[in-house]
């Protein structure tokens, strides 16, 4: 497919990253830009044909703009691909027609993916559907928020009806924990920094999806029990329960998720506080 270059973050990803690049073996582009992997990783990528770019990680945000304007890429599209996710050939069909038809003025293209645990689509306690900006115009794009980043377009945005497919738990349980444990960090230093701005109300009803589910993250920060209103939030009132075993597994992950965020929020706090004394 011309048109489109495949852009893949990685960090020790040998179980991942072959079957995301061979998903994406429609593009004759591939770029790995990595974060000094350890593992097989970088042999991988270039027995798979990818090109390699390392740089050393401090945060999602700062290394996906390193990645978007220190690479010179073969073409004017870039879609980024976390190595568990996989490009089905549906999707690479439908971005093929709409980098094909884009007008100038459009620098982005939203889509959906389906989170998948214990061998089924988590497709309502994911929280699904959520949007992600993931096929980019190179220079119309900036990357903020250090975790779960968003994406600022110099230009219209459309949507994708075709999804990702994301596998979040090939590394294993205790590998979606370490590496919740780092989202909670930044996110506890990112709840620590919003808690006294003020929260749109009106952006709650907003017509972009991304702008509804921030002004939602901001409210949630500030309510009580929230790993407790995540559960019920996830499990309950999105039907979590209709996906069996694994949604509530996943449900309750959340939470566990989300408490980390609140322990850490307070740990910050009492240390300030011991400072300050």
């Amino acid at each position: 497919m011309s048109g489109v270059s495949i852009l893949i973050l990685t960090l020790n990803e040998e179980i991942n990253l072959p079957a995301c690049i061979d998903s994406c073996a429609w593009s004759d582009d591939i770029v790995v830009f990595d974060s000094m992997s350890k593992d097989r990783t970088l042999q991988l990528a270039q027995e798979r044909g990818a090109r390699v770019v390392q740089r050393h990680f401090d945060n999602y945000a700062a290394q996906r703009n390193a990645a978007l304007t220190a690479v010179d890429y073969k073409h004017p599209w870039v879609l980024m691909v976390d190595a568990d996710e996989r490009v089905t050939p549906e999707l690479a069909r439908e971005i093929a027609k709409a980098v094909s038809g884009a007008s100038a003025d459009v620098a982005m293209f939203r889509m959906r993916r389906k989170d998948y645990f214990l061998g089924k689509w988590l497709r309502r306690s994911s929280g699904y559907p959520t949007w992600f900006g993931r096929l980019v115009r190179v220079g119309r794009i900036r990357v903020e928020r250090e975790v779960n980043e968003e994406y600022i377009a110099d230009g219209r945005v459309g949507h994708l009806d075709a999804h990702l497919h994301h596998y979040p738990f090939n590394n294993g349980i205790a590998y979606w924990f370490e590496r919740h444990n780092r989202y909670s960090t930044m996110e506890a230093a990112a709840k620590a920094r919003v808690r006294d701005e003020p929260i749109a109300m009106g952006a709650l009803m907003s017509g972009d999806p991304i702008d509804r589910r921030r002004a939602l993250k901001r409210m949630l920060y500030r309510m009580p029990l929230r790993p407790m209103i995540i559960f019920l939030y996830l499990y309950i009132v999105r039907l979590g329960i209709l996906d069996g075993r694994a949604g509530f597994h996943f449900s309750r992950m959340r939470a566990a998720y989300e408490m980390l965020i609140d322990l850490k929020v307070i740990e910050a706090r009492r240390r300030q506080h011991d400072l300050a004394m």
